[in-house]
């Protein structure tokens, strides 16, 4: 088996750990069951069409009414759980209309219901219904502000919370007084509950004189949409209703189960690289920063093994789980995972016993059909042979260009999970 195939291999290994199916089967077995009363089922994210599929498995004919929003083309087979398309990365109207019918079913439901929430990640871009009168382009010019402005992801979602229907546990209060059971897949660093799909199910912290001063912070209160600005000014001075926070009642029947997350998959490809006879080393399962830089770090880490510097011997498999960032300057296509995996195309340089594989666990990198790449030493030069220039593309972030050229995209399609990224160096391969 080449290094390319054990790094393929070892990845494979930790999504069949990540199958939502069996996490969820596990779940509901240990579920409390209804008391009489009707099961309905509610959700959003990447993996959650995989995930109601996995309910009506373990429940068969228990469930009265579903409706999940998921990724165009990560849909799965259901019988009674209606599962509704939409955008991501970039919300649309479907997305907002599937959260309002999501909203409605939620509502329905009475004291003796039971209303199962499946939640991973992705689920706030596909359920972004405003709160009357945003519109979804004003949320949008709002979100592209905070972000221009470098803005965190708590301020965005601070800001987000307030101006939305579902997030920021205001489908927990849409279901009260029904008792609520939210399965999570987590994909975020530390499984934040009120960060995962921006917290439907999860009190908020966050106040609309908050979301206010982090406006007030960037200097964007007079560029903001009117909209969001007037009912956040509305909130502030209590006019409308709160997001709901710690210790309210409607939380008294809500509980909130994390069924995955990053260490899952991480520990199932350690224990596949050590199958394969590679020593294995777990460097992190919160890996952040820039991707490009993480990517060389990561090279040089698998360059100290090599040359007997590193905390295992060869043959070795460095093993990272995280998610990074980019820090876009140029129009081109890629995602966070081929940024890395280009990076370090270029950082290898012709060192054929040394392979790196980034990838996203749901099959997903950015706005592309690709999950991410495994490049080795011949990477770069593979692409320059085919007529395209690596370093030049790295400056552009075009990454996907660059990769698909040199034949080193990974390409696995839905996968069934969304545990974040992960991140394999493999250095020398096992005698066989």
């Amino acid at each position: 088996m080449t290094l390319r195939e054990s790094a393929r291999s070892i990845f494979d290994a930790a999504l069949a750990a990540g199958d939502v199916r069996p996490l969820v089967a596990r779940a509901l077995r240990e579920m409390p069951p209804s008391s009489g009363g009707r099961v309905l089922v509610v959700g959003a994210g990447k993996a959650s069409g995989a995930m109601a599929a996995a309910a009506e498995e373990a429940w068969d004919d228990r469930i009265a009414a579903g409706v999940v929003a998921v990724k165009d083309g990560y849909t799965a087979p259901t019988r009674t759980v209606r599962l509704l398309e939409a955008g991501h990365p970039v919300p649309d109207e479907r997305g907002a209309a599937a959260a309002r019918e999501i909203l409605a079913l939620a509502e329905s439901a009475g004291p003796d219901d039971l209303v199962l929430a499946l939640v991973s990640g992705g689920g706030s871009a596909l359920t972004p219904a405003p709160a009357p009168p945003i519109t979804l382009a004003d949320k949008q010019e709002m979100t592209r502000l905070l972000l221009a402005a470098g803005a965190t992801i708590n301020q965005l979602n601070a800001v987000r919370k307030h101006s939305s229907l579902l997030k920021g546990g205001q489908l927990a209060r849409a279901a009260a007084p029904a008792r609520l059971e939210t399965l999570l897949l987590s994909d975020v660093i530390g499984d934040t509950l009120d960060v995962i799909a921006s917290g439907p199910t999860t009190p908020d912290v966050s106040t609309f004189g908050e979301a206010l001063e982090i406006l007030d912070r960037f200097g964007l209160r007079d560029r903001t949409p009117r909209s969001i600005v007037e009912r956040l000014e509305r909130g502030a001075r209590g006019e409308v209703a709160e997001t709901p926070k710690p210790g309210d009642p409607i939380f008294a029947h809500v509980r909130n189960t994390v069924i995955g997350n990053n260490a899952l998959v991480v520990d199932a490809a350690a224990a596949q690289a050590r199958a394969l006879g590679f020593a294995s080393h777990v460097l992190t399962r919160s890996l952040e920063g820039e991707a490009r830089e993480v990517a060389r770090d990561l090279i040089a880490r698998g360059q100290a093994i090599r040359a007997g510097r590193g905390p295992v011997p060869a043959p070795a498999c460095l093993v990272a789980g995280g998610e990074t960032t980019v820090t876009v300057h140029g129009k081109g296509k890629g995602g966070r995972c081929q940024e890395a995996a280009l990076a370090a195309a270029l950082a290898l340089r012709d060192q054929n016993d040394i392979v790196l594989l980034a990838a996203g666990t749901d099959g997903s990198d950015g706005p592309t059909d690709a999950a991410g790449a495994i490049v080795d030493g011949g990477s770069a030069e593979r692409g320059r042979r085919r007529g395209v220039d690596p370093a030049r593309g790295l400056e552009e972030n075009d990454s996907n260009r660059i990769l698909d050229a040199s034949g080193d995209l990974l390409v696995t399609g839905p996968t069934n999970t969304n545990l974040l990224d992960l991140y394999l160096v493999l250095v020398g391969a096992p005698s066989s």
